[in-house]
């Protein structure tokens, strides 16, 4: 941090990235008044970062850019749905998660024009989703719908709706929240009906590893109970090794009184075949926690089932 009361917040122009900043705006200003935010929007990652691009080995153009402005020093922080931030490496050389902030919902909604029900939806209907783990579970549970490809941000996606091209959408219900239209939900499905993708509903905040100055600032706004499960789920993609076209799903709770649990689910994309594994840990390592299930499953196939998969 080379200002002491300024950190640079980089983040993408998307209403719900801007909803997602503003969050931990809000969050640093009570409890540290003392320090002052910028917003750093960002460009594509070619555009800010002349060096290598396989060194900042992100997936998506989303996480580059933003590690790219990290490591850059263009700024201090970055906000990420940890559910985006593949697992099956690690973080960029020279950044760490500091905090992760207190969980939101982690179940997904329905949403539908005219309010019904994804029992109530007719034969044919079209569901708007390119997420394989929402269309593994539809294939299992309602294999009368049809599920249509909708990239896009969940402003874009409501609009695809509204022009009718589908008949109801899959969203998640943070999602909703932080655009600021969670009465769009027609209905809240159970992590049951629709078990949650790895970090659902988690903000983590990304510094560089060497910034003690902007770690020590935001590590006040992370949750216990977050950091537990976060670190439980990623760890268990880490070992499972899973790319962004596996049907992967899963979510770690803490009880109140310390336990543990992780249920995680590996899907073919046609959902014929259902992995499952479900354990519980003692409130101490949740890396452990993560590893165990994620072996239980690899002894089920996970491994070929996975690797069959394209991407």
């Amino acid at each position: 941090m080379a200002d002491a009361e300024l950190i640079r917040i980089v983040s993408r122009s998307s209403p719900m990235a801007l909803a997602q900043v503003e969050r931990v705006r809000a969050e640093l200003g009570a409890l540290r008044p003392d320090i002052r935010t910028t917003v750093v929007p960002v460009t594509t990652s070619g555009d800010r970062w002349l060096g290598d691009l396989a060194k900042l080995g992100g997936k998506g153009a989303f996480t580059k850019e933003v590690d790219a402005a990290l490591l850059a020093g263009e700024a201090d922080l970055a906000v990420h749905c940890v559910k985006d931030v593949p697992a099956d490496r690690p973080l960029p050389a020279g950044t760490v998660f500091a905090a992760y902030l207190k969980r939101d919902d982690i179940r997904d909604a329905l949403v539908h024009p005219d309010g019904l029900t994804l029992d109530q939806l007719p034969a044919g209907a079209r569901i708007g989703t390119s997420s394989v783990r929402r269309v593994a579970q539809l294939a299992v549970s309602h294999p009368h719908l049809t599920c249509v490809p909708m990239r896009g941000n969940a402003n874009r996606r409501l609009e695809k709706l509204a022009a009718g091209d589908a008949d109801a959408l899959l969203l998640a219900v943070s999602g909703l929240a932080r655009i600021g239209r969670p009465e769009l939900a027609s209905e809240v499905l159970s992590v049951e009906t629709m078990c949650p993708p790895i970090g659902a509903g988690v903000l983590g905040l990304q510094c560089r590893e060497d910034d003690g100055g902007t770690i020590e600032a935001v590590a006040g706004l992370g949750d216990a109970d977050a950091w537990r499960e976060t670190t439980a789920e990623r760890m268990l993609l880490h070992v499972l090794q899973g790319h962004c076209n596996s049907p992967i799903a899963g979510y770690a709770r803490a009880e109140r009184d310390g336990r543990l649990s992780l249920r995680a689910r590996v899907f073919t994309p046609d959902g014929k075949t259902v992995l499952d594994a479900h354990e519980w840990a003692g409130p101490l390592d949740p890396a452990t926690l993560g590893t165990s299930v994620a072996v239980a499953l690899l002894r089920q196939g996970a491994r070929e089932l996975i690797d069959s998969i394209p991407h």
